[in-house]
């Protein structure tokens, strides 16, 4: 059994999808489904359902993946601490961060906690929510950054994982201005006019924040979609241009709105209150990760005294 093949299963579980998990993998689909086929052989049991429009796991792969990332964890954090044993462990410090943090909060953030103080070598690795998720349960990365609200799931068991609050956001419904400054697009729409809807996909981290909060269907907004991404500058790309609204953070939409590039498509109502958090396995890392943290929740809890 190659170690790779646990890899591709995983990123095939993310994408559910043969041809989007074999360009991930840089690899052509014919032969990522070697390797699936070659994973299955292995283990004994069909892994994957083929039949569905989606793929989807069968019994035995929901239960096997979880067995996979626990693997490649176990032999992430076996191969640190050999290192540090052997005095070849780096001090790099490794953060997963959604897109909309890695690009507004995270340099100011990291900014304010170098100051008079060493850090380690920092290494950024932003991506979507679900793809944040898997480096921290392979242990790839130390932290992950993201939005986080109550109501919405997310794979980091608070067995496995602590989190701090770093700080507060909102995530707002934005179009483009119309002539006289009023939104070009302004909520709830109608049945016969519903409005052109820029869309997070299901696998972003404010794609599952907006679904749990029920904001969409319990204002009553008659939208329709025109455009997905997981991707917040994306989605508020399209909404400068005129392509329709769009829900974003404020962290990340501010600037458009103080320059009047972009104003709030509905009010209060349509807000949904989120938190900033930083996650942490609770399986000890490297020194430097360790004083990293301690340092991290010394200063929190000097700043709430």
């Amino acid at each position: 059994m190659d170690i790779m093949w646990l890899e591709d299963f995983i990123k095939l579980a993310d994408e559910g999808n043969f041809s989007r998990a074999a360009e991930a993998r840089n690899l052509t689909q014919p032969a990522f489904s070697r390797r699936i086929r070659a994973l299955e052989d292995w283990v004994g049991a069909t892994l994957v359902d083929r039949d569905t429009h989606r793929i989807a796991l069968t019994e035995a792969g929901q239960a096997f993946r979880i067995l996979a990332e626990e693997i490649l964890r176990r032999l992430t954090l076996g191969r640190d601490h050999v290192r540090e044993i052997g005095g070849t462990l780096s001090n790099e410090i490794r953060f997963a961060s959604t897109h909309a943090l890695s690009t507004t909060f995270f340099p100011s953030w990291l900014r304010s906690l170098s100051e008079g103080q060493e850090a380690g070598t920092i290494t950024l690795i932003a991506d979507n929510m679900v793809a944040c998720e898997r480096f921290m349960l392979e242990g790839k990365a130390d932290f992950l950054l993201c939005h986080h609200h109550t109501a919405a799931a997310h794979r980091l068991d608070p067995a496995g994982f602590a989190s701090l609050l770093l700080g507060q956001d909102v995530l707002l419904p934005v179009a483009a201005p119309a002539g006289d400054g009023s939104p070009a697009h302004r909520l709830p729409g109608s049945g016969d006019q519903p409005l052109p809807y820029l869309e997070f996909e299901d696998k972003s981290g404010m794609g599952r924040i907006l679904q749990a909060a029920q904001v969409i269907s319990a204002g009553s907004a008659a939208l329709r979609t025109v455009f997905r991404s997981h991707m917040a500058t994306a989605l508020l790309s399209m909404a400068r241009d005129g392509r329709g609204l769009c829900w974003a953070p404020l962290s990340l939409a501010g600037e458009d709105l103080e320059s009047g590039r972009l104003v709030a498509a509905g009010d209060a109502s349509w807000h949904v209150p989120i938190e900033i958090r930083i996650y942490k396995p609770i399986a000890r890392r490297s020194p430097s990760v360790e004083a990293f943290w301690t340092s991290l929740k010394n200063r929190l809890r000097s700043e709430a005294a």
